[in-house]
């Protein structure tokens, strides 16, 4: 009697269909997979069975399920090196990406002792608080806030909000040229308002960056506190 062929169990041909779909990007990087009861749908399946070959594709890295909300193609990755030059602009197009910001909070305000010891002001001096989300083609990979001495760039906030770059604002305020002093590192879990905005779990890896400006002087001109994705960025650190 001729020995039996072995069969594909089904839960690893969905699995197969799906990882091609993925890759032949008929769901591209952040797409949201159809629901479980769609797929069993698709595949003539019960819904464990679709259930266990998103968990194989989880395991892959290729998806990541957000509870309450489904399961999604994980998104490329972005490679961001940290040097003394850090223009998120210029580094994003120079590794092949669009880059886009997006504004989420713009006011000035009174600089707390951290903020007014870090740029050289005293507390309660005003500064200009920038908050917002970086995107590289269409994916946010990070949320920041950046910090400057209000009385040396009054009209800062209207040129952020124009010009959507923060070296070109600056710029325009009389300052053509800017290094980073120093930048800190540290991993950080993802609050529930950081997950929403990075379209992650609440919980996920994050990468911290604190990080100082200066004129060529050596004055400070921003403080800037920024939440990487950590499954979406690599951060490369430049040589000195």
């Amino acid at each position: 009697m001729a020995p039996t062929a072995k069969r594909t169990p089904i839960w690893k041909s969905i699995h197969d269909t799906l990882r091609r779909d993925i890759s032949e990007r008929r769901y591209a990087p952040g797409d949201k997979l159809p629901t479980e009861a769609a797929l069993a749908q698709r595949f003539g399946v019960n819904r464990h069975t679709v259930r266990r070959a998103l968990a194989t594709l989880a395991e892959d890295g290729l998806v990541h399920p957000r509870r309450g909300a489904g399961v999604f193609v994980a998104q490329s990755h972005t490679d961001y090196p940290i040097g003394k030059r850090v223009r998120f602009h210029q580094n994003l197009r120079a590794a092949g990406h669009l880059p886009a910001k997006q504004i989420l909070a713009m006011e000035t305000r009174a600089a707390d002792a951290t903020e007014a010891d870090l740029l050289a002001l005293s507390p309660g001096d005003p500064v200009h608080v920038y908050e917002g989300l970086s995107l590289s083609d269409g994916q946010p990979v990070a949320l920041f806030q950046s910090i400057f001495p209000a009385a040396r760039f009054p009209t800062l906030p209207e040129a952020l909000t124009r010009l959507r770059s923060v070296t070109a604002a600056l710029a325009e305020q009389g300052l053509p040229d800017y290094t980073r002093a120093w930048t800190r590192l540290n991993a950080k879990l993802a609050t529930p308002t950081q997950a929403l905005h990075l379209q992650t779990r609440e919980g996920a890896p994050l990468l911290r960056t604190l990080s100082l400006n200066v004129d060529e002087a050596g004055k400070p001109v921003e403080y800037g506190r920024t939440w990487f994705s950590g499954d979406r960025v690599t951060l490369t650190v430049a040589d000195p």
